[in-house]
């Protein structure tokens, strides 16, 4: 803060603004520099350093050109780690006189030590040469251009001024990425002796420290990427993680708060009597903050300095050694078993982390639209809209940018990254076929390679592949996507025909003289792209686990998910089936615990999906559900609209039998309970087989009855009937066929 409102002085000293509007420094000598090649979105130009701050335009110059030299030989020396691990090294000798091989170079940083003299020799003469044939510094005295080493490289040059400049602002970035990457593998390989940096290797570092403390989970494990645990201080790390549970405790409060008055309903009655403020006068979010009374703030500021006086700051590190333990047991963190408790904890820094990202979520709505849930019709002036009638915009996710790279409205970065996307799309359908088809059709007949008596039939299918292919072969693919980019003119497709993906030629099934059939046509190469760049990836994966893109079953035989194949639950036909990857980890443990959990919610869920059928089949029960309040069982609507009719002593009595079901039964590992045996015996048989079949049955009905009760809900929210009524539907475009040929008794119209 003494930093910030430093700042904010310094700011509104100069420009009368704490923000300091960019508009207000007119005769800033930083203005010289925003136009120049590297000042992109969304940073524009930035130097925290402030070496422009003296406004010097040689000296500007003079850093591009070594930022723009120290780029290439990053972007070089990046692909040099990683190609020989893809393509493999060079046959032959690199020094036939020393006997050194390709293959006898290690990757990395342990090739420095087998480079032999000579060698060093011929890197440090062609540097001198590459520098002295372009003259030293002539890029920037001369040539006026920082970078520009006398020669045209073909991807970077080019007749149209604006292509060329963009191509060289890709060319900074690509470099500024490059020295950043280059640098991170010097680091691993530093440590770990491999680039790829096997945290296996890293038995000193200080972050072992903290790898088996709670909140460490799967998939990320210890992830801390701001380093904060570098130093190994445990008190720090403790300290840390206090904050982080009390943190997540309010956001988790605060998430519901916004949350349950738009389910339920607000208090009835005032809220402050002397104020004449009732609950139902406080809006929902944000807004409420302007109407919560003085007093109201010194209750809430009491309530805070309470709770932490009353746990005695910062006693749960200092004296109990736990962080986030404030000296009560909430009856479900606690429990008597250490691994239950362990459990527990886990679950509510999780739960509280997601509640952090939620209740930031809800801020930036609330305060864009009015609304903590963001209605999109309240976005007119979104640079978003720009995009939202695009090709590639499709049902039911519409325009879809969660990343926000078109958040600042740039058409032309819109329709550059639309052309690398059908790019990239047309490549992986072609490489998803190229995996398939020789598995259906098989292979080509004859030779490959003639001179090299390579077969067709000896080209393995899948990334095997890779190292057969003839040095030859490699050329060849590279001239052949070279050869497509220059035939159709690099980036024409934007910058002339205006059309992302139009390479100039016509294929015969996405061509057509009807405007209507060639934009459905493009929209499904699109939506197949991606479908192509997903399988692919998947491909990739399952081919690098098992030596084949099928990835057959049957060669996991190690695979931590082979422990559950035999449980209840596991099904035909789609057998065991974990597409999330919960179980990956391979823990009995967890599993267990999922399975207890799908338990109790498949119970739940067959019990509120009979509660919406029976009363519709067989009437409510007579005489009143609280006589008290003069409620009866015929007032109370089926489905969501009776939360509201609940009386406040419903929901204790609601809450304090589902409270009664947990703590009632000792549910810790290894008991009846933790296997969803709570002691009566419904589903139970002397027939073991027979209790099987019974539990899986649950299992499976429980399940669908998961899926029955979120669409009843989504019914009832939409038209206020869980069988939601097909006359309400009164705009529903599925009218427009309700009175075709084809539909008939019972089931009417059916899509």
């Amino acid at each position: 803060a003494m930093m910030a409102i430093i700042g904010m002085f310094f700011q509104d000293g100069l420009t009368g603004s704490a923000w300091g509007d960019w508009a207000n420094y007119t005769a800033s000598p930083l203005r010289a520099f925003e136009n120049e090649l590297g000042v992109q979105a969304p940073l524009g130009f930035w130097d925290p350093a402030g070496f422009t701050a003296d406004g010097d335009v040689y000296s500007f110059k003079r850093r591009r050109s070594v930022e723009i030299k120290h780029g290439r030989i990053c972007m070089l020396a990046t692909m040099g780690y990683i190609t020989p691990e893809i393509t493999g090294k060079f046959g032959g000798y690199l020094s036939p006189s020393e006997k050194l091989a390709f293959a006898d170079i290690p990757n990395g940083l342990a090739a420095l030590g087998k480079v032999p003299f000579l060698g060093w020799i011929q890197i440090a003469g062609y540097m001198g040469f590459t520098e002295i044939q372009a003259r030293y510094d002539a890029d920037i005295n001369e040539r006026n251009e920082p970078g520009n080493m006398g020669w045209k490289p073909p991807l970077l040059s080019g007749g149209d001024p604006e292509t060329r400049t963009r191509r060289l602002n890709a060319e900074i970035a690509n470099g500024r990425l490059a020295m950043m990457a280059i640098i991170g593998m010097f680091f691993q390989d530093g440590l770990t002796g491999s680039a790829w940096g096997d945290w296996a290797n890293y038995t000193a570092s200080p972050l072992r420290a903290f790898e088996n403390e709670l909140g460490v989970q799967a998939p990320l494990g210890f992830w801390d990427p701001a380093g904060f645990t570098a130093d190994g201080d445990v008190y720090s790390f403790k300290r840390r993680r206090s904050v982080e549970i009390k943190h997540g405790r309010i956001c988790m409060l605060a998430t519901m708060g916004y949350i349950t008055p738009e389910i339920t309903g607000k208090f009835g009655g005032y809220l402050s009597p002397s104020e004449k403020l009732a609950f139902a006068d406080i809006p929902n979010g944000l807004a409420a903050l302007g109407k919560v009374p003085f007093l109201g703030w010194i209750q809430i500021a009491g309530y805070m300095g309470f709770t932490e006086i009353q746990a005695r700051y910062d006693a749960d590190i200092n004296e109990r050694n736990e962080p986030g333990n404030m000296g009560w047991k909430p009856p479900l963190l606690s429990g008597g078993d250490p691994e239950t408790r362990t459990r527990r904890l886990n679950a509510e820094i999780a739960n509280g982390r997601l509640a952090m990202m939620a209740i930031i979520g809800m801020f930036f709505q609330d305060g864009l639209t009015g609304s903590a849930w963001g209605d999109w019709a309240n976005y007119t002036a979104s640079p978003l809209r720009a995009f939202e009638n695009e090709l590639g915009v499709q049902a039911p996710l519409g325009f879809w940018d969660p990343a926000g790279f078109t958040a600042d409205g740039d058409v032309y970065s819109f329709k550059r990254r639309r052309s690398v996307e059908i790019k990239h799309g047309r490549i992986c359908m072609l490489a998803t076929m190229g995996y398939i088809t020789p598995e259906i059709t098989g292979k080509f007949g004859g030779y490959l390679s003639p001179s090299e008596k390579l077969a067709f039939a000896d080209i393995p299918n899948g990334l095997a592949a890779l190292g057969k292919v003839p040095f030859l072969g490699w050329i060849q693919i590279a001239g052949y996507a070279g050869f497509t980019e220059i035939q159709a003119r690099y980036d024409a497709d934007i910058n002339e025909r205006n059309e992302p993906g139009n390479m100039g030629w016509k294929p015969p099934l996405l061509s057509t003289s009807d405007p209507e059939t060639r934009t459905r046509r493009l929209n499904a190469e699109i939506a197949n792209g991606r479908l192509a760049m997903m399988a692919i990836i998947g491909m990739f994966f399952q081919d690098g686990l098992t030596g084949s893109a099928w990835g057959d079953w049957a060669n996991y035989t190690a695979s931590p998910l082979r422990a559950f194949e035999s449980e209840l639950g596991v099904q035909a036909p789609v057998g065991f089936w974990d597409p999330a990857g919960f179980t990956a980890d391979g823990s009995t443990e967890n599993f267990a615990r999922r399975r207890q959990t799908e338990l109790k919610h498949g119970r739940v869920s067959m019990l509120a999906t009979m509660g919406y059928i029976t009363p519709e089949i067989t009437g409510k029960l007579p005489g009143y559900l609280s006589p008290s309040a003069g409620l009866k069982f015929a007032d109370v609507p089926n489905g969501l609209a009776a939360i509201s009719k609940v009386p406040a002593a419903g929901w204790a009595q609601i809450v304090a039998y589902g409270a009664f079901c947990e703590l009632s039964q000792d549910q810790s590992k290894g008991t009846p309970a933790a296997a969803g045996d709570f002691g009566f015996k419904v589903l139970t048989s002397s027939d073991p087989a027979e209790k099987t079949k019974k539990l899986a049955a649950e299992i499976a009905n429980g399940r669908l009855a998961m899926m029955a009760i979120i669409g009843m809900f989504f019914q009832d929210g939409l038209t206020g009937s869980a069988w939601g009524d097909w006359a309400n539907y009164t705009d529903s475009p599925l009218r427009a066929f309700e009175n075709e040929l084809g539909v008939q008794a019972p089931l009417g119209f059916w899509d």
